[in-house]
């Protein structure tokens, strides 16, 4: 009879062990972390228990900061909602934008682009229809390095101390109206991977909001 064989019984007898409990006290098996000592197979099964015992509260802990982060956002979302519903003008509904995500968010650049601004004579209110076209073709908010350099002129002289961004669309009842870009000077700030939830969540807001008020 082999391990294999010794393993394959007491998975086919799982009651073997508990017949037999004097084995607990009599088997000995090395120790998880001092290589040279040998323990018994309960205080090895103490072990066990405590290492997944640490498992689970490092796992609790860390769900217990996401909860945390998740009820800060949300309540900034709400306070940014609040303020938009506030807003009487398009001057008002850009000033409640700006001043909550540089506030609450504590992000340094923000940039606003409408799509029915694109004709103005204000050439820094035109948007290409490159960038259009790019805006409209996300399906999610756009995390990591600048990748359109008329986008990052949109923060006009912060342009270049921005790198990362964020790119939102602006979207209300299935249409593109415009688009919001977030920056700041930290890599790391807006990267790839990061979940993009709140920020699309953000870009309904101010696009349902902002298509309901003249400029």
């Amino acid at each position: 009879m082999n391990a294999e064989d010794v393993a394959r019984y007491l998975r086919d007898n799982p009651d073997f062990l508990s017949e037999h409990g004097e084995l607990f006290t009599r088997l000995t098996v090395p120790h998880p972390t001092h290589g040279g000592q040998a323990i018994s197979l309960a205080e090895r099964q103490l072990h066990a228990l405590r290492d997944k015992i640490g498992q689970l509260e490092q796992k609790l802990s860390e769900l217990i900061r996401f909860g945390e982060e998740n009820d800060d956002i949300s309540e900034k979302v709400h306070h940014l909602a609040v303020a938009l519903l506030e807003g009487r003008s398009l001057a008002g509904l850009r000033h409640a934008v700006f001043a909550s995500l540089q506030e609450d968010f504590s992000v340094p650049h923000v940039a606003l682009r409408l799509w029915r601004d694109a004709a103005a004579e204000d050439a820094d209110a035109a948007v290409g229809q490159a960038v259009r076209n790019h805006v409209e073709g996300l399906r999610h908010p756009y995390c990591g390095a600048p990748d359109s350099i008329e986008v990052l002129s949109w923060f006009g002289e912060a342009a270049p101390h921005v790198r990362s961004i964020a790119l939102i669309p602006l979207r209300h009842r299935g249409e593109t109206v415009g688009a919001l870009a977030l920056g700041s000077a930290e890599p790391e700030r807006f990267y790839p991977e990061m979940g993009t939830l709140y920020l699309g969540r953000i870009g309904d807001l101010v696009a349902a909001a902002l298509t309901c008020v003249s400029a």
